[in-house]
């Protein structure tokens, strides 16, 4: 671990308290810092999910037991969503 001493606005600190339920100054900033890297991964996961064309027809049919969902129509929602 690094040690570094840095002045830190105490208002986004609080803020950040808060929306992460941390109690110590040094938990917080572990914490945003921690979401920050998990978002950026999360990131270059989804743009590699981007990249790959994915064929989800007939996919209601394709699980054991009965079916499965139909991926085809959450994709096709999906990208409603996102175009609104």
């Amino acid at each position: 671990m690094t040690r570094i001493t840095v002045d830190v606005n105490d208002e986004w600190l609080d803020a950040a308290r808060d929306v992460l339920g941390t109690d110590t100054k040094v938990a917080t900033i572990n914490a945003a810092l921690h979401s920050f890297a998990v978002r950026r991964q999360a990131r270059e996961i989804v743009a590699a999910f981007d990249q790959v064309e994915m064929d989800f027809s007939g996919s209601a049919d394709a699980w054991r037991y009965g079916g499965g969902r139909d991926l085809e129509l959450l994709a096709e929602q999906a990208r409603d969503t996102e175009a609104a």
